[in-house]
């Protein structure tokens, strides 16, 4: 069964981690890789990656991605959210505590900001406009 409009949204806003698929051109299949993401119902989603990464080339080349989120618990649930990307920006201090503060314990955040501010690459956010939604509920089966 279907999710509602409402109940898709409000899934998409949980804090699950997405798989991110993107077209990886002629003869491959789609680049998927498990990431973490944001979204406030009725706005965009956004991602976090570094500015050279090849996910960040390929989602510039395609201009646009796909996420899906899926649970097994405490019954089978699943969003999948596609659309156009309409910005890019460089990812902010406060951005990264952000989406930090979203998956992880607040005892662990500014361990994870150390590390990453000293391990990864610079950053950018990509803003998707949510275009094409499937769901489904297994459970209300």
């Amino acid at each position: 069964m279907a999710l509602s409009k409402a109940e898709r949204e409000e899934f998409l806003a949980e804090s699950h981690v997405a798989a991110l698929s993107v077209a990886a051109g002629p003869d491959r299949g789609p680049l998927t890789v498990p990431i973490w993401y944001d979204y406030t119902p009725g706005g965009q989603a956004w991602v976090l990656t570094g500015k050279t990464s090849r996910k960040a080339e390929l989602i510039r080349a395609a201009g646009r991605f796909t996420l899906m989120i899926e649970q097994s618990n405490p019954t089978i649930r699943y969003v999948s959210v596609e659309g156009p990307v309409t910005r890019e920006e460089p990812c902010t201090p406060d951005l990264l505590r952000a989406m930090a503060a979203r998956y992880l314990p607040p005892e662990k955040v500014d361990g994870y900001l150390e590390m990453a501010n000293s391990e990864h690459e610079e950053s950018v956010v990509f803003y998707l406009q949510p275009e094409r939604w499937l769901s489904a509920d297994l459970g209300a089966i």
